[in-house]
């Protein structure tokens, strides 16, 4: 696997939340004979031993049930002491969801028809009223996590996600991580979910960005074609990569995340657009 991302020219990787425990030996000694560096690691890796797909929301520090935010925790250190002996410098994070048992606003806001416009606002009021119900449980687990990812000098990324019950709301994550001033809790931007809100009529990709930037750590970077799919090629849909490209640092790690549906090709252009733009 290591092998193959090498030859097609990159030296550096972000480990998945679909690696399976037995791929861990072989990957610690590739790192070990120096052909591969992994930049970050995306929990829950490696995968719990019962499962055996790639389930990053498989528990969640917003649940109700005591024992699945336990969980999330048990695991979230799994994740960093792996990312620890990798030499992984980031670790990225989904942090839940909220649920409507009746009712859930998510069919008003995917809506874009004018005369629902009212109805949408007031979708939004329930999604923010319900976050601050529940943000406090998320926000107390990572004040949890955080002593251990200083231990290991690792920052955690918290990642904007595409549905649109998941946390932090997008409009809520500048004060989340004002919540908690700490150098070791950044935000990681996935470009294809924030297109997908953009295309929703529910996110500025660029504003919120530049909101954000002074907390930035990092990118997810694929395209997101005309039907709506994402993990494409970068340069073959309708993210901006060009007005992106200005927010990017020389200290963010940059993971090109494609479908593994696409050929080796597709990977290797990405990265040739990605250097055009950034050269």
């Amino acid at each position: 696997m290591l092998s193959e991302i090498r030859e097609l020219g990159f030296s550096r990787v972000e480990l998945s939340h679909g690696i399976p425990a037995y791929l861990v030996e072989g990957i610690l000694r590739a790192l070990a004979e120096s052909f591969i560096q992994v930049g970050s690691v995306h929990n829950f890796c490696p995968l719990p031993a019962m499962i055996n797909h790639a389930a990053p929301n498989l528990f969640q520090p917003s649940s109700r049930r005591k024992l699945e935010r336990r969980s999330w925790l048990r695991y979230s250190l799994q994740t960093l002491e792996f990312a620890s002996r990798t030499g992984a410098t980031h670790v990225v994070m989904h942090s839940g969801s909220l649920s409507f048992r009746y009712r859930s606003p998510v069919s008003i806001l995917k809506d874009s028809i004018p005369s629902k416009k009212q109805q949408q606002i007031k979708a939004m009021h329930r999604l923010q009223k319900r976050s601050r119900k529940i943000i406090p449980r998320v926000r107390s687990l990572y004040e949890e996590l955080l002593p251990y990812a200083k231990e290991s000098n690792l920052i955690l990324g918290i990642e904007n996600r595409e549905g649109l019950l998941e946390l932090p709301l997008d409009s809520d994550m500048t004060a989340f991580l004002s919540k908690i001033d700490d150098a070791n809790l950044a935000y990681w931007h996935d470009t294809g979910h924030a297109e997908i809100k953009h295309r929703l009529g529910r996110l500025d990709p660029l504003s919120h960005l530049e909101s954000l930037s002074g907390r930035l750590a990092g990118f997810h970077l694929h395209d997101v074609n005309e039907a709506g799919r994402d993990h494409q090629p970068v340069g073959t849909g309708t993210v901006d990569f060009r007005q992106l490209a200005r927010f990017i640092r020389p200290e963010h790690l940059l993971v090109v995340e494609l479908s593994p549906r696409l050929t080796p090709e597709h990977v290797s252009d990405s990265r040739t657009s990605l250097l055009d733009l950034l050269s």
